[in-house]
């Protein structure tokens, strides 16, 4: 896996599905706040005028020439839950941004929320 602060210099680059094609544009990292690790990236999708942020995990993630290249599949990442590209993710919608990639999910010991922006 790579550092969060190596992944945060691809912001802006095209991030393609494990067949290559483009989903869309690298616009934030978030970690797991258990590790501090990079667990799941926010991807610009949409047409210019109505833009959005989907959620995709990092794991399996590749870094190429001008290109972040995630392991799951264009549709899958495009009907992924999203959020307005002012917006940010509520408590309550982080555990079906784990669903939708059947990724297991877990609360803190605390109750704390399993990401953070970076």
């Amino acid at each position: 896996m790579f550092e969060a602060g190596d992944i945060r210099e691809w912001r802006g680059h095209a991030v393609v599905d494990a067949g290559g094609h483009k989903v869309g544009t690298l616009e934030a990292i978030y970690v797991d706040t258990r590790t501090d690790e990079p667990s799941f990236a926010t991807v610009t999708v949409g047409l210019p005028t109505r833009h959005r942020l989907v959620f995709v995990p990092l794991a399996g993630a590749t870094v190429g020439p001008a290109y972040l290249k995630v392991a799951y599949d264009k549709q899958q990442v495009k009907d992924a839950p999203s959020i307005g590209t002012d917006g940010e993710l509520l408590a309550d919608a982080e555990e079906k941004v784990f669903a939708h990639y059947s990724v297991d999910y877990q609360l803190g010991s605390g109750g704390e929320r399993r990401l953070a922006r970076r």
